[in-house]
């Protein structure tokens, strides 16, 4: 059906939509933003929809697809949150079916039946279901009256969490017969919303960004080194006051050893990709039901997940974006009710950030280098890493990014073929943008200015930018629970009389160029200054406003700053902040939990080449390079797209008999063992010698 044929034009929409939500969804009225979202969709234009965490996005699809009276089409990446939102849809009365990795192949077969029979009202899919042949052309063969794509930004690669199998939705759609197209996210940029807009073809979109400001939680940033963390968060948690709550942790490892950490009064449980699926559905039933009072998690933690009375959400370690990081402390809350964000970092966090951003995305150089060797001579992925200097891992990596760019193929025999494409500028503006990301989360962490205006500001907001929330570390330092304060010196005093008189003639000065003027008449260091700023800005004597310029193609982000309405206050001795002390307790604590000892470290940490020499004569390597060959095949992907190198290695060395011990295997998590678990197992059973 075409999408003009589609439009619901008559003037009675909005009560149509009134009715529904009372007598379909149980509601007595919209909250705010929402109703006009709905009318959009439900007249059948593409909509952008940028809302946080918990204003009620998912009715902002569901409804007009109810409305449009057909089949609503769901891309979501990630099984959890499909899962809860289709139990939800199910409880309240509607036909909603889901397939991903986790569900049986007939029960599939089941879903796309009633589907095609029109007897489904939602349909969820993962976008990786789209590249599976055939697929997108069975939903052609009835088009659905919505499609809905939920976590948006992923199709951008400007964005915090970019997929390439959402990047590559632009070429399914069109089979789908039209239908308007609805993306949602919690987190987008302006530029992210562009790309957005402009990778899903959506034709005279209607834009709703809504609602960044969050009056209830005050955000508190504290510098803590690796080693006080532990102790902290155990302190922060002792408080019932403070649970239920959420620590995010940047590795696996780091999240159980905490959870194991806390008191026991904490009631605290681990989550990360790396469980078992039951297990992390355990974990977030008792989270949920009150069992479980805090949740140590990585980031696979929080996805539709709607627990409304988060009191806490602690970071352990300085978050990779300012939109990840948002999204996160958007899951307390959500009851309306005051809560807490609090994130713990110092300057070692950045030095991690780069060692993985290094990994991640390695120099344009390599990447070229890998091509001018392809296009010499038929190369394989292990002859490429027999000729050249590079660990596996980063090998890998390369493939990966010369494959997202359409530059490097696999054939059959799994011979990389390189296409002619001008790839060097897309792919160094990406790279650049990924560590600006991270550049913008340390500037967030540094700042003077109210935390809330300076997210809300982060999103494009301006007009709300302008107003503080009064209740966040800049704004309330009073108020801190992990900081105390303390009279300034002399020279803290001194810097502040300075900055004063300097602004009182010249305003404007970036906070670079102040620093610099101060430092010419006594030295001072640069975090003394910022004590000194953060001191002024809170009592409200000095205002910043954000500017930026472009240096190299990067877009650089600098404060300049200005009288505030209380510069003619000043007289009151100046509060600079300072740690609190940790409790003893806690300290020794962690202290026991040192001498317990570490685990045995995991062969699993060897190169992919040390590992490749332990195990290069196993004969089940060659089956289970055989097995990826035509998976790869199949999905149309390069082989290191299925199992890389190093997880082949590691099946051999662990040899696991279970689902469970293939799962301890790194780089095999619940979705891959779903995936693959069985066929690797029979493998592995049909060679008994390993």
């Amino acid at each position: 059906m075409a999408r003009t044929q589609q439009l619901m034009l008559s003037s009675d929409v909005g009560a149509r939509l009134d009715e529904l939500l009372s007598t379909r969804f149980g509601h007595a009225g919209f909250r705010p933003y929402q109703r006009d979202v709905c009318v959009a969709a439900a007249q059948g234009a593409d909509v952008l929809l940028v809302m946080p965490t918990g204003a009620g996005k998912s009715l902002c699809y569901q409804m007009p697809g109810v409305a449009r009276e057909g089949v609503t089409l769901v891309i979501s990446p990630l099984i959890a949150l499909m899962e809860d939102q289709a139990t939800k849809l199910v409880q309240s009365g509607f036909r909603a079916e889901r397939i991903h990795s986790g569900i049986p192949r007939e029960r599939a077969r089941a879903a796309c039946r009633m589907y095609l029979d029109g007897t489904l009202d939602f349909l969820f899919i993962a976008p990786e279901r789209m590249r599976v042949p055939g697929f997108p052309e069975m939903l052609g063969r009835r088009p659905p009256s919505l499609i809905a794509i939920d976590e948006a930004h992923c199709i951008s690669a400007w964005g915090h969490d970019f997929r390439p199998d959402y990047r590559m939705l632009k070429h399914h759609l069109p089979l789908l017969g039209g239908a308007p197209i609805m993306a949602l996210t919690a987190t987008a940029t302006p530029e992210v919303q562009e790309d957005i807009v402009r990778e899903l073809g959506m034709k005279s979109e209607r834009r709703f960004i809504h609602g960044f400001r969050r009056d209830n939680i005050a955000v508190e940033v504290c510098e803590r080194t690796p080693k006080e963390r532990l102790p902290a968060v155990a302190e922060l948690l002792a408080d019932p006051a403070r649970r239920p709550a959420i620590v995010y942790a940047q590795a696996r490892k780091t999240a159980e050893e905490v959870a194991r950490a806390l008191p026991a009064a904490c009631k605290a449980e681990s989550y990360h990709a790396g469980m078992l699926s039951r297990e992390r559905e355990r974990v977030q039933r008792a989270f949920l039901s009150g069992e479980c009072d805090v949740v140590v998690a990585t980031i696979a933690f929080g996805m539709g997940v709607d627990k409304a009375d988060v009191r806490s959400v602690v970071h352990l370690s300085l978050p990779g974006s300012v939109e990840g990081y948002y999204q996160e402390i958007g899951r307390a809350g959500r009851d309306g009710l005051p809560s807490r964000a609090v994130l713990m970092q110092s300057f070692q966090d950045v030095k991690t950030h780069q060692f993985f951003f290094e990994r991640d995305y390695p120099e344009v150089a390599r990447l070229t280098e890998v091509t001018r060797l392809c296009t010499a001579r038929r190369e394989t992925r292990d002859t490429l890493l027999s000729r050249m200097d590079v660990d596996g891992d980063v090998l890998d990596k390369i493939l990966e990014k010369l494959w997202m760019f359409g530059v490097v193929t696999e054939d059959l025999d799994g011979v990389l073929l390189v296409s002619e494409t001008d790839f060097e500028r897309a792919y160094t503006a990406q790279r650049s943008h990924r560590w600006q990301q991270t550049e913008n989360m340390q500037r967030f962490a540094e700042t003077a200015q109210c935390r809330m205006a300076a997210l809300v500001m982060h999103f494009g907001d301006i007009d709300d930018a302008r107003f503080r929330c009064g209740i966040c570390d800049v704004c309330a330092p009073d108020k801190c629970i992990m900081q105390s304060f303390r009279g300034a010196s002399q020279a803290e005093e001194r810097v502040a009389a300075f900055v004063r008189a300097e602004l009182r003639t010249q305003e404007g000065m970036s906070a670079g160029q102040m620093h610099r003027a101060v430092s010419e008449r006594e030295t001072v260091d640069r975090k003394l200054f910022d004590l000194v700023m953060r001191a002024l800005v809170s009592r409200g004597e000095v205002r910043l406003a954000q500017d930026s310029f472009v240096k190299d193609g990067r877009t650089l982000i600098f404060h300049r700053l200005f009288l505030g309405p209380d510069a003619n206050d000043a007289g009151a001795p100046l509060s600079i902040t300072e740690k609190k002390n940790v409790l003893g307790a806690t300290r020794a604590r962690a202290r026991d939990r040192k001498k317990a000892g570490p685990q045995a470290s995991d062969a699993q940490g060897k190169s992919a080449k040390d590992a490749l020499d332990a195990v290069q004569n196993a004969p089940l390597i060659a089956a289970l390079r055989d097995f990826r060959k035509a998976e790869a095949s199949r999905a149309k992907v390069p082989a290191f797209r299925i199992l890389t190198d190093r997880v082949l290695f590691g099946i051999v060395e662990r040899a696991p008999r279970s689902v469970d011990e293939l799962c301890t295997v790194k780089g095999i998590g619940p979705s891959l063992a779903n995936k693959y678990g069985k066929k690797i197992l029979e493998l592995i059973a049909a060679h008994p010698d390993i």
